[in-house]
């Protein structure tokens, strides 16, 4: 934590890596090999020169008989990041599962953030002005889970790290947000950490343009992230890095660990780019730290300069070696993914001299370490003061950034948004999503998103507002290029760096196989993102079976934790939104039409609520003939097709399945109001996949769909040929009598 800090006496141990594959963990005369013992250690003439290979490091060793790890006199913070070390090795150990290399490698950074550098309240781990740490590469979560421990968090006890990836765990194989307090973000997929990363830093500066005065800075805190190799590789990180380099989000600071590993082995077999020269032309500032094993105050001096630069983001390249300290498998893939095995950790404890037993915490480390309770605790209670004089001064801001930090929505706000009868004019559900975006945004002070440039046709500008841009980031529309992937992970950091923010981002509803897996992560970790999906069907037309999506709707509804929404007129897009709004804990897919559509009588923003509710029926005891059930455009089908029915003297009752995740949730009477047991007869009407529609229409029922790829043409052209018309729905009705 921010806080003065002794000068210790440091070790300067390097551990050289070779660039040959690493085929197995046994010694090469281009790898390090320790000696088991520290007595007596020494080197024994290794000469080491380094070239560059772009802006990467190569070191060629010259192998002599013995390379020795130098044993320097113990210090303190030494004893720190040893500590790290094995609370990490001994976890995986333990688990017989796990990644010990990045946190033996990345163990001296993490020290530093984490001791000296960030700011935290370890029992309130939401203080809303904290600094944010992301773990990208989060295989290496034992290395947070260490910290976190140290650092005096109740999520993460001694019980917590000997059950670490065990069933019920709070020490779960990938960090988890909504597992463990003190973990920001959930990640694993790599590249997504550092997408979320730029998401929080996003945040971060648009309330501090927007709330910050002169004489009270009440939003002041820096995004920090540890990214690896595979991270680097992983193109969404190029969208997201691309974007924060744009939006000069200098409150960002990303640590490269540059340990030239993968799971194939080193990463020369695929990735041999300049990633400093790369990130120099998405507009970062660079600083490479050459040895980040033992270069304590190299790491220092670099995050210094980093907060020195306040209109870039900082990559902090720090050359690690992978399983530091382990004689046999570091800088090798065989440390990245495995238990070392009993006998290399207890080789690994000779060569580091640490000889305590599994999972000890020294005395003097842990009371170091035990500062940090009561300095996070002054820490928020000194924020919190400032804020109490912020709230006297400015009532209006304080009382709107409360409702951002907090989630409490403003009373009344679901009244802002409009509402339509069947007299209101036909319209396209995105031009109706646009009309509901900006009514809410008057009354959601927390409201902010864009498109994948697509704003003119997926219709989310907000009108009253400009652009975030780097010099102007208190405006709430986000233009994100054509970055689906990195604006889905970029909306989820949003999202969950305070409650009250609503991120919402948009494009053709097909591309959301762009962006899937950050779709994937909003539901796991619980980030109430909203995605406005325009184009949703065949109703686009002419631009043919690329643009035309046919399984999405059903390989969401399939995604758990998320609520697949497709409005068919006004009304019904209102309720999609109130819905969204509520749902602050899971992410909601609004999926809008291209084409006008008529404002539905029946349709309304309370039936959207239920997910699926009857528009019209003509029958009585809860016995109609047949139920003819639409979702978005063909809910106009379904109407006209019950219309004509009923002219022949049949009871039809037309229902509207706006969302079968809400309508899951209902009680088993609401259900079987609405599709009663006895009446086998129904129809379904969606322009997409009938995947996944026999649990709702029944074995006798009948589904009408498109089980195949669309076609170029006018929009009605392609209905009729595919057969997504009232004709087809009285057809199959009356197969049914």
């Amino acid at each position: 934590m921010a806080s003065a800090s002794s000068t210790f006496s440091l070790s300067q141990i390097l551990l050289p890596r070779s660039i040959p594959n690493q085929n197995t963990s046994t010694s090469s005369s281009a790898r390090i090999s320790f000696i088991s013992s520290l007595k007596n250690s020494h080197s024994t003439g290794t000469a080491i020169t380094t070239k560059r290979l772009g802006s990467r490091p190569t070191i060629t060793v010259k192998a002599t008989a013995v390379d020795t790890i130098e044993k320097a006199d113990t210090s303190l913070v030494e004893k720190s990041v040893n500590t790290i070390r094995f609370l990490a090795i001994d976890a995986v150990e333990k688990a017989n599962s796990g990644h010990p290399g990045l946190p033996m490698g990345c163990a001296p950074m993490g020290h530093i953030l984490y001791d000296e550098v960030m700011r935290y309240n370890p029992k309130n781990p939401y203080w809303f002005n904290r600094d944010r740490f992301v773990l990208s590469a989060g295989h290496g979560c034992m290395l947070q889970y260490a910290l976190l421990h140290l650092a005096g968090y109740d999520s993460v006890k001694d019980e917590d790290l000997k059950s670490f990836r065990q069933w019920g765990s709070r020490t779960p194989g990938h960090p988890e947000n909504f597992e463990t307090p003190g973990i920001e973000v959930t990640t694993g997929p790599l590249g997504q950490g550092i997408a979320n990363a730029v998401g929080l830093a996003l945040a971060e500066k648009h309330l501090a343009a927007r709330y910050n005065k002169p004489d009270i800075e009440i939003v002041d805190h820096y995004t920090y992230v540890i990214l690896g190799d595979g991270c680097q590789m992983e193109g969404i990180s190029n969208e997201a890095c691309s974007l924060a380099g744009h939006w000069g989000l200098g409150k960002l600071i990303a640590f490269y660990d540059d340990n030239h590993i993968s799971i194939d082995g080193d990463t020369n077999i695929a990735f041999t780019e300049s990633v400093d020269t790369r990130f120099e032309g998405l507009g970062w500032h660079v600083i490479w730290v050459k040895n980040g094993n033992t270069g304590y105050d190299e790491i220092r001096a670099a995050i210094k300069e980093a907060k020195a630069v306040k209109d870039k983001p900082t990559l902090i390249k720090v050359t690690t070696t992978i399983g530091y300290g382990s004689p046999n498998k570091a800088n090798s893939y065989s440390v990245h993914g495995s238990a070392l095995g009993a006998k290399e950790v207890d080789a690994t404890r000779r060569n580091l001299g640490w000889p305590y037993e599994p999972f000890h915490v020294p005395e003097e480390v842990k009371s170091h370490w035990s500062r940090h309770v009561p300095e996070g605790a002054a820490l928020e209670a000194e924020w919190n003061t400032k804020f109490a004089e912020y709230k006297k001064k400015y009532k209006e801001e304080a009382a709107e950034l409360n409702s951002i930090s907090t989630g409490e929505l403003p009373a009344g706000w679901e009244k802002a948004l409009p509402t339509y009868t069947p007299e209101s004019a036909a319209d396209a559900t995105r031009n109706l999503s646009q009309q509901c975006l900006n009514a809410l945004a008057n009354v959601l002070p927390g409201l902010i998103g864009g498109s994948a440039d697509l704003a003119s046709s997926n219709m989310t500008l907000l009108k009253s507002f400009g652009d975030f841009q780097k010099d102007t980031p208190e405006e709430r529309n986000v233009r994100f290029g054509v970055r689906e992937h990195g604006m889905g992970a970029i909306c989820n950091g949003i999202a969950l760096h305070s409650p009250g923010l609503f991120p919402y981002c948009a494009t053709f509803f097909v591309f959301t196989d762009y962006m899937r897996a950050a779709i994937r992560i909003s539901a796991l970790c619980e980030a109430g993102v909203i995605y406005v999906m325009t184009h949703d069907s065949i109703g686009l037309g002419e631009d043919g079976p690329t643009h035309q999506p046919i399984e999405h709707l059903a390989s969401f509804r399939a995604m758990p934790n998320i609520l697949m929404l497709r409005p068919a007129d006004g009304n019904e897009t209102a309720g999609a939104y109130k819905v969204a709004i509520l749902n602050r804990k899971r992410p909601s897919i609004l999926a809008l039409s291209r084409q006008k559509l008529p404002q539905l009588p029946g349709t309304s923003i309370e039936g959207v609520e239920k997910g699926g509710y009857t528009i019209s029926d003509n029958s009585s005891g809860n016995k109609p003939d047949v139920i003819l059930i639409g979702t978005g455009s063909e809910l106009e089908i379904a109407a006209k097709a019950g219309d004509e029915l009923r002219k022949e003297g049949k009871t039809v009752r037309v229902v509207s399945f706006v969302s079968w995740e809400l309508f899951d949730e209902q009680s088993d009477a609401y259900k079987e109001s609405i599709l009663p047991a006895a009446v086998t007869a129904r129809v379904s009407i969606e322009a997409g996949s009938t995947f996944g529609w026999g649990k709702i229409i029944g074995s006798e029922g009948k589904a009408i769909g498109i089980d195949q790829f669309g076609a170029s043409a006018p929009a009605g052209r392609i209905y009729k040929e595919f057969g997504i018309t009232v004709e087809a729905v009285i057809e199959a009705a009356k197969a049914l009598f």
